[in-house]
């Protein structure tokens, strides 16, 4: 993956928060206005305002303003880097968990077995 953590850091902030994340889920199904994104939240809209940005500078959202109105689109491919990032980490997980839980099945054979003599 070649992205720099500092990206990375990025699109993880922009997503620790639930109100944006409550934003990229209705954004799945389809581009809105910021009005419309707005709605379901109660806070001033300067603030809600400051999620988008958070947004788009993550890179996860594009907006266009057609004269008053703002709308705000997922960006394709943009959540590709965290996916990459989250599936580089769960196989390297998975590798030390089965390594671990292959030793494990191995130390109860062990014992289950009893000790060995030696003739």
């Amino acid at each position: 993956m070649n992205l720099s953590p500092g990206q990375l850091d990025i699109l993880f902030q922009a997503l620790g928060d639930p109100t944006r994340r409550a934003i990229l889920e209705r954004l799945a199904r389809g581009p809105a206005t910021v009005t419309e994104l707005a709605a379901p939240f109660d806070m001033a809209l300067p603030s809600f305002l400051a999620h988008v940005r958070r947004l788009e500078a993550s890179g996860l959202v594009d907006t266009a303003k057609d004269g008053r109105v703002r709308t705000v689109t997922l960006v394709p491919g943009a959540f590709t880097p965290v996916r990459s990032w989250l599936d580089e980490q769960r196989a390297l997980w998975e590798g030390r968990l089965d390594r671990l839980d292959d030793y494990v099945t191995r130390l109860m054979k062990e014992r289950a077995d009893g000790p060995r003599s030696e003739d």
